[in-house]
């Protein structure tokens, strides 16, 4: 399977479709199946007990899942979210930011299957799991 949309498709539809969180997400990586996003964690990304909200690890794994289907399908705008599973499994660093590596196991006409680990910058071990399933809209 190859790309339909590069790194640089995938920067300008965040930018324009996502400007709300444009700005507190950057793309490191696309190839097939796979994407890694970095979330920039500031003050507004903590809660109490200095560790980075849970609020913020779920945006990056659906934002990552839904930029790694778009990269394989296009972009279809109206792909959305249908279930998410997220496993919190250790507190992250509060002064890094989170890497995503978001993997599409499974593609197919009406369903996308996949996982995103999140991690602290810097560290070996994940910080969340997530499980991921994606409507796709059907072409018309």
């Amino acid at each position: 399977m190859s790309l339909k949309m590069t790194l640089d498709d995938l920067r300008i539809f965040l930018r324009d479709h996502f400007g709300q969180v444009a700005e507190d997400l950057e793309i490191l990586d696309v190839s097939p199946m796979h994407l890694v996003l970095r979330g920039l964690v500031d003050d507004k990304h903590l809660r109490p007990g200095g560790t980075v909200s849970g609020p913020t690890m779920f945006l990056l794994a659906d934002v990552g899942f839904y930029l790694a289907i778009l990269a394989m399908i296009g972009p279809k705008a109206l792909a959305v979210t249908t279930n998410c599973s997220i496993d919190f499994m250790r507190k992250p660093v509060a002064d890094a930011n989170l890497r995503a590596e978001a993997r599409i196991l499974k593609l197919g006409r009406v369903l996308a299957v996949g996982d995103v680990l999140i991690y602290s910058e810097g560290e070996e071990a994940p910080v969340a799991r997530a499980s991921l399933t994606y409507s796709i809209p059907p072409d018309r």
